[in-house]
């Protein structure tokens, strides 16, 4: 039986090294670790990724998958629960680095299983959620640009678009402002305003067209 972590990372995330580091010190002994790259939020398919279909192929019943949080395995609620259920199915324990969240499909009792397929159902809805605030948060800011375009334009963010998609990402997962500021070279000044007004922030993008 092995214990596999699986993470989804692009240039500005955190590390495959750095995530690995953070299942090992949550107690995850780690046998392999399988990565995709790609760009922050939420990406395709779990199948559709290269090493997403590796995934498919390697894991086997009784094995561990390890992820940093559910919306590693999905671009939507239907992604994420279709790939977690797939998983139990196949006798695979599903469990994710923050809130130390387990998915086992091993239980035969009927509320358990009600009770875990409503937290996974959540869990998936949440994940969407997160995204799609942050795509209407984009919109709503390059609209507000174009509406204002000629105005004086504010003082230019010390942010890009990157660094500012990946700092939402990470407040909505829970990371405090101090560590984002760390692993983004921000000042924990400008993680507090983008977690306060994620809109302004967007709109400060798009009127500088960062």
């Amino acid at each position: 039986m092995a214990t596999i972590l699986y993470a989804r990372v692009s240039t500005l995330d955190q590390t495959i090294e750095h995530q690995e580091q953070q299942a090992r010190k949550a107690g995850f002994s780690i046998d392999q670790v399988i990565a995709d790259h790609g760009q922050t939020g939420i990406g395709g398919a779990l199948r559709e990724r290269p090493e997403g279909r590796r995934l498919y192929d390697l894991l086997r019943q009784g094995d561990t998958l390890v992820v940093r949080w559910v919306d590693r395995l999905g671009r939507d609620y239907r992604d994420v629960c279709d790939a977690i259920r797939e998983f139990m199915r196949r006798g695979v324990v599903v469990r994710t680095v923050i809130n130390a969240m387990t998915f086992d499909g091993s239980t035969r009792d009927p509320i358990q299983e009600a009770v875990r397929d409503a937290l996974i159902a959540f869990m998936a809805a949440t994940a969407q959620a997160q995204a799609e605030a942050t795509k209407e948060a984009q919109r709503a800011g390059i609209d507000h640009a174009m509406a204002d375009r000629g105005k004086y334009k504010g003082r230019k963010p010390t942010y890009d678009r990157s660094q500012y998609s990946l700092v939402v990402r990470l407040l909505s997962e829970g990371v405090g402002a101090s560590a984002i500021a760390r692993m983004t070279n921000l000042t924990r000044q400008t993680i507090l305003r983008i977690r306060n007004a994620p809109e302004d922030a967007e709109r400060a993008l798009a009127v500088w067209r960062m």
